[in-house]
């Protein structure tokens, strides 16, 4: 497989430019999932599939709009007029859910562009909501004090793309993102561009995202001189697959959180003797995710293992055995709708479980 780069559309190489030239000035940006940044909600998986594939994917373009929460250039002809329903078990009290519906509209011209769809602008909307349930008040010692008080995140996303070949496609997100934990509030605005390339038979498939591009327009707190603010988890996210041809097989990896090397935490509340420098070959591996697919020609149903070290080494409990940094998933397809579900180990505690829910509306009114 080679890439002729002197045909790659000159936009391409634009957006792929900026995004370069943007990540070093949001390198010290906080990364998903630090424990420290505002907003860590983004970093969980909204759908069985992005589960099953370990919690992030920009390559894979199959059709499932719920994949393109992570990249929006995976939007494409099969995500129009599909509405997802997802739902997430995490913690007894949590509620995790969401709502997506891919829409494409817009007429090419065949006759300059032969090879545009016949609706060649994707869009999709979609609302994502956390509830983390009721708590105590409880002071500094872990006494209750009488009364309770919820907390909850909602993220609102807007996603649209465009085919810019046959083979390349670019995408934008725009997404308001509000919390509310007991009387404090915030609001936030955020985008994520995308890239997508794919070869004419979808064997070899590419991504690049960066993810969370913004910061809080009202923050939690208040400091001197006005209204404390943080910028988003920035994320940039790169990934590839590859589908055999004689064989239902499709392996791939992504690359997660390359704006930041140190993803490591630190302990602030802790003394310990141990030594907590993480061997530069462990931290490398931590931000790579690794997946296996299984799925047969006619795509009636698909098998999904995948590997996420980093969620190995955080969450494994030591000198016992642990499912952490696996997670698997299946789906199949039941006349107009595709049922998915993903297990995967979440908190040192307990599994998670994913359920997700797709109808082809094209399919009902034909």
């Amino acid at each position: 497989m080679r890439v002729n780069w002197r045909k790659m559309p000159k936009k391409v190489l634009h957006i792929i430019l900026i995004i370069a030239m943007m990540v070093p000035s949001m390198a010290r940006a906080q990364y998903a999932g630090s424990g420290s940044s505002a907003f860590a909600f983004l970093d969980l998986p909204i759908s069985s599939k992005m589960a099953a594939l370990g919690g992030a994917n920009v390559s894979l373009r199959d059709g499932d709009v719920t994949l393109a929460m992570n990249n929006p250039s995976l939007l494409g002809t099969m995500t129009d007029k599909v509405l997802a329903l997802n739902y997430a078990y995490y913690l007894p009290g949590m509620m995790f859910g969401s709502a997506l519906y891919g829409h494409n509209f817009g007429r090419s011209k065949i006759e300059k562009h032969p090879d545009e769809p016949d609706k060649p602008n994707y869009f999709a909307v979609g609302i994502h909501y956390l509830d983390y349930g009721t708590m105590q008040y409880a002071s500094e010692q872990g006494d209750l004090t009488g009364g309770s008080f919820s907390a909850r995140d909602i993220l609102i996303d807007a996603m649209y793309a465009r085919q810019l070949s046959p083979n390349f496609s670019i995408g934008v997100t725009l997404k308001p993102i509000m919390s509310f934990y007991e009387s404090y509030s915030s609001f936030a605005l955020g985008a994520d561009v995308g890239f997508h390339f794919q070869l004419k038979d979808s064997t070899f498939q590419l991504g690049l995202c960066l993810q969370n591009i913004g910061w809080q327009l009202k923050g939690f707190y208040s400091e001197e001189g006005g209204t404390a603010r943080q910028m988003l988890p920035l994320n940039l996210q790169l990934g590839f697959n590859y589908r055999f041809k004689h064989a239902p097989i499709r392996l791939g990896m992504t690359i997660h959180n390359m704006q930041c090397w140190n993803i490591g935490y630190e302990y602030t509340n802790v003394k310990t003797d141990e030594n907590t420098d993480i061997a530069w070959y462990d931290m490398m591996f931590r931000h790579t995710i690794f997946f296996l697919d299984i799925v047969p020609r006619n795509d009636r149903f698909y098998i999904t293992l995948s590997y996420n070290h980093r969620r190995r080494a955080e969450l494994a409990i030591k000198d016992q055995r642990s499912f952490a940094g696996f997670a698997i998933g299946a789906g199949v397809r039941i006349y107009k709708f595709r049922i998915g579900f993903a297990t995967y180990q979440a908190t040192k505690s307990n599994l998670s479980y994913q359920v997700s829910l797709a109808l082809d509306i094209n399919s009902m009114l034909q």
